[in-house]
């Protein structure tokens, strides 16, 4: 699928709005702000090393970091006076092009910081906008990308568009506030954002046909889920013997793959699955983005099962499972009549202390849905696919079936009601080997 009317998103132009290439000097910024509870899942200092792992991840140069506890939040520039000058006096000390502020700023903030650091500035939300306009890979991943942008941009109006005057550029999406026609702007942003939403609608028609194909085959669906740099990528090339983007990075994969795998079960070549790796989760993900990306979301709520991969070596592995839990509930899939069933993956194994690897493994003994692997190494990989095929196992037995050719009507059915295991063609006949259970059975033998 293709768009038009909006400017192409490349790396020129993120080189324009950091004033450099690739490496341009950088300091975060991680305010405490004030009335959060004082015991939060996450220390402040773990999540400064997020923000600046972000930041690595568009190849930013951090040169410096900043935690500044906030007594009180100022309307004009978040930090407090003293704040700011220690905050310029480290801009200034590091040479630093750009500042990243962990936390959202509205648009009257970011401009007196920039004024006052003399820097360019992005938030949070805007970081991660920039991550996901450069990784895009798919038609469907910029669509979501751009909505997401302009979703955020809507009250901010600092882009400029291709029939004005562009003051400052920017890459993907954090322009310059060049805007001299703001009512034509606004007009602008409206039909964009309706036309991608548009757009995105018929992408997730197309999904919702591909899912019904895939029900009727009927081949159960995993996906992979977690926490961004979990190791999902890795996992999922372990296991298909793919090769999808797998680097030390937040946000390496953001468009999701789906590839067929065969678990150990019934037939010569086990059971096909289709396994799918999605984007990761984190802690305050912008909204725009949950609402932007909810076509791809779709294959996590359409899953048979569940994995949940988890990074079983990162000081805060427990908050960020309950970031991942917390977003998952939101979809719906964790209770109720949508609930999807989910194991978890304790990932990176190779990484954990003697200690920590006895207690993982003690664990996996006392809960049959946790499982412990290296994704880098294959330990536990053939344990985690047995695990995958016997929650995946439908119940019913296994029936020898032989249809004529032309018994067209009833080898659909089979297929859209049972479990075919497998299907072989001589010429005169069709022979299956179908799990079906008795009443269904018994259905198709009145058929």
């Amino acid at each position: 699928m293709e768009t038009t009317g909006a400017p192409e998103i490349d790396r020129r132009g993120f080189d324009q709005a950091l004033g450099t290439s690739f490496g341009a000097p950088a300091i975060v910024v991680h305010p405490v702000l004030p009335g959060r509870p004082s015991a939060e899942s996450r220390s402040p200092e773990a999540k400064l090393d997020e923000i600046e792992g972000l930041a690595a991840a568009i190849r930013l140069d951090v040169r410096g970091r900043e935690l500044v506890r906030l007594r009180t939040m100022s309307p004009a520039t978040l930090l407090g006076k003293g704040q700011l000058e220690r905050v310029a006096a480290d801009v200034q000390a590091h040479d630093a092009e750009v500042v990243i502020m962990d936390a959202a700023i509205t648009p009257i903030q970011q401009k007196n910081l920039e004024t006052a650091l003399k820097a360019k500035v992005i938030d949070r939300t805007g970081l991660i906008l920039e991550i996901f306009g450069e990784r895009a890979a798919t038609a469907e991943g910029r669509l979501q990308v751009e909505l997401a942008h302009l979703e955020y941009q809507a009250g901010r109006l600092v882009r400029s568009w291709t029939h004005l005057e562009r003051q400052r550029g920017g890459f993907g999406f954090l322009g310059g506030p060049g805007e001299t026609q703001i009512e034509t702007d606004r007009r602008l942003l409206r039909d964009r954002i309706a036309r991608l939403k548009k757009e995105l609608e018929s992408v997730r028609r197309t999904r919702t046909l591909h899912r019904s194909r895939r029900q009727r085959a009927p081949n159960p669906v995993i996906a992979l889920v977690g926490y961004t740099n979990a190791g999902k990528s890795t996992l999922f090339n372990r296991l298909t013997g793919a090769d999808v983007m797998a680097e030390n990075l937040l946000f390496a994969t953001l468009d999701p793959t789906m590839r067929a795998i065969h678990l150990p079960g019934a037939g010569p070549q086990g059971t096909k699955v289709i396994l799918s790796d999605t984007v990761g989760f984190i802690s305050d993900l912008p909204t725009e983005l949950v609402a932007a990306f909810r076509a791809t979301l779709e294959e996590v709520i359409e899953a048979d099962l569940l994995v949940h991969v988890r990074d079983l070596s990162h000081p805060d592995t427990e908050a960020q499972a309950a970031d991942v839990k917390a977003i998952l509930g939101s979809l719906g899939v964790l209770e109720g009549a949508g609930r999807v069933p989910m194991i978890e993956a304790l990932n990176k194994a190779d990484k954990l202390d003697a200690d920590t690897h006895e207690a993982a493994i003690e664990r996996t003994s006392r809960d049959p849905d946790v499982i412990l692997v290296s994704a880098l190494t294959g330990e536990g990989i053939e344990e985690l696919k047995a695990l995958l095929a016997e929650r995946l196992q439908s119940p019913g037995e296994i029936h020898e079936i032989r249809l004529h050719p032309s018994d067209g009507k009833r080898l659909a059915w089979l297929h859209a009601n049972g479990e075919v295991i497998s299907q072989r063609d001589d010429g005169g006949a069709i022979h299956l080997q179908v799990r079906l259970d008795a009443e269904k059975e018994r259905r198709f033998r009145a058929l």
